[in-house]
């Protein structure tokens, strides 16, 4: 992430590591939303397994728009959500075993102060699989490019 982030002149203030608890996701979240941070990063726990709380609990922090999923490999389970002047991204765990995931076709847009809701999302299946290049040409390639 700290990389990723780097790379567009932003920083990685704070990592937090919580457990699968919807409502300690939720505080954290929110605590963040009252210092108006400009983007909130969650990893995992973004699928559909009971015990995969995080978009439960990203909703219950009260943002205002959350957009979920994406017809995007790797990262079909990705979270998008507004509030007011705050991105959140929820991460699946895809990011962990792959070098490229949605997250690298999101996080430019945002950066850009665009924000990229469902339609967006939608027209990302056109060119949504990542071929896991050997070596890896990411951008220089079709993933996440409409056709």
């Amino acid at each position: 992430m700290k990389k990723k982030l780097n790379a567009f002149g932003a920083t990685l203030e704070e990592t937090v590591i919580l457990p699968d608890d919807k409502e300690m996701i939720t505080l954290q979240i929110q605590s963040y939303l009252n210092k108006d941070t400009d983007l909130i990063i969650t990893t995992g726990g973004m699928s559909v397994d009971p015990d995969d709380v995080t978009k439960a609990g990203i909703e219950g922090a009260g943002f205002d728009e959350v957009y979920y999923s994406a017809a995007v490999l790797p990262g079909a389970m990705f979270l998008l959500g507004y509030n007011q002047n705050t991105s959140v991204m929820g991460l699946p765990a895809c990011g962990l075993y792959h070098k490229i995931t949605i997250f690298d076709l999101i996080l430019p847009r945002l950066m850009t102060g665009e924000k990229p809701g469902q339609r967006s999302l939608a027209k990302l299946c056109h060119g949504g699989l990542c071929q896991n290049c050997d070596p890896c040409r990411f951008p220089t390639c079709p993933f996440g490019k409409a056709g």
